[in-house]
């Protein structure tokens, strides 16, 4: 029975053409070491918004039963005010906007990574990795033999995030910064999309409608968790979870501490004394490197 099992686990590597993922070299951390890193990384963010910088119009709350519909239930915008000459000002805010632009939202269509692209991917990882926040996640990762150092870490996050990949059998139209941080149109609907910067530009820009909202964590401060109905420009998205307030180092920090110490799974942290749940994905149908795994997707669960 063990063997069916077994040959059943490696069917869709077969199927694909991939291979097994090599698991990340290091002893497994403990739930207390990854909850205890993630509120160090909270604290550490001194670059997240504070109270006076993120006004929300929260509007109507819709139930369970209400968040399929696509009914705009807000006639008004979510973001009322952002501080923009303060925060995206900040390098990290500023390189990872940068990014924004670089992405074909629709999958299905090849993504061209042009020399500047790559230049822009690079200055963002070297920026976020300037500041503790990222500091002190490589130091756990290599103290826990994860990684054997800092620069393998750096490298390989940057493999794992940028790396491209198919999400339509076809062309390489993916990756899991574009689907996370940017969005994707997927199958007809909203794919991915939980970045509170890339909704705040959208919905400046006219091409966000926000809905509803149907969570809001237990936060007094930034970075706060919200759950929210929108389109995009005519898709929807029936509930997007997202971090508000946070810096981008903040949420690739602990997206990526999840997905390597919990992949595939929900992994329990601890944010401003309040505990959060976390789910990441690895993609499983191409890999990179001695069988790594690629960002499938990753957000906090409302």
């Amino acid at each position: 029975m063990k063997d069916i099992f077994v040959l059943l686990w490696l069917l869709p590597c077969v199927i694909y053409g991939a291979h097994l993922p090599e698991p990340r070299q290091g002893r497994a951390a403990t739930v207390d070491e990854v909850a205890n890193l993630a509120e160090q990384l909270y604290a550490a963010d001194v670059n997240k918004a504070v109270s006076s910088d993120i006004n929300l119009n929260l509007q109507y709350k819709a139930s369970s039963a209400q968040t399929s519909s696509g009914t705009d239930f807000s006639s008004q915008n979510l973001f009322s005010y952002v501080n923009e000459a303060k925060l995206f000002a900040r390098p990290t805010f500023a390189r990872f906007i940068a990014l924004l632009d670089n992405y074909i939202k629709t999958t299905g269509t090849v993504e061209s990574v042009p020399a500047a692209e790559i230049t822009e991917q690079n200055a963002f990882i070297d920026e976020i990795f300037k500041t503790s926040v990222l500091s002190i996640l490589s130091n756990f990762l290599v103290s826990t033999g994860y990684y054997t150092s800092s620069a393998s870490f750096k490298a390989d996050l940057k493999e794992m995030w940028f790396g491209l990949y198919t999400r339509t059998k076809g062309p390489l139209d993916s990756s899991g910064f574009e689907h996370i941080f940017h969005g994707e149109i997927h199958s007809g609907k909203i794919s991915g999309f939980h970045s509170w910067v890339q909704f705040y530009l959208q919905e400046k820009a006219g091409q966000i409608n926000y809905l509803s909202y149907s969570a809001d964590g237990a936060w007094t401060s930034y970075p706060d968790v919200y759950g929210f109905q929108f389109k995009w420009n005519t898709y929807l998205k029936t509930l997007g979870s997202m971090f508000i307030g946070s810096s981008p180092e903040f949420e690739i920090a602990v997206l990526s501490l999840c997905y390597i110490t919990r992949p595939d799974s929900l992994c329990t942290v601890r944010i401003g004394g309040q505990t959060l749940k976390i789910q990441t994905y690895t993609w499983a149908n191409s890999t990179y490197g001695s069988g790594k795994r690629y960002v499938a997707s990753g957000y906090p669960v409302v």
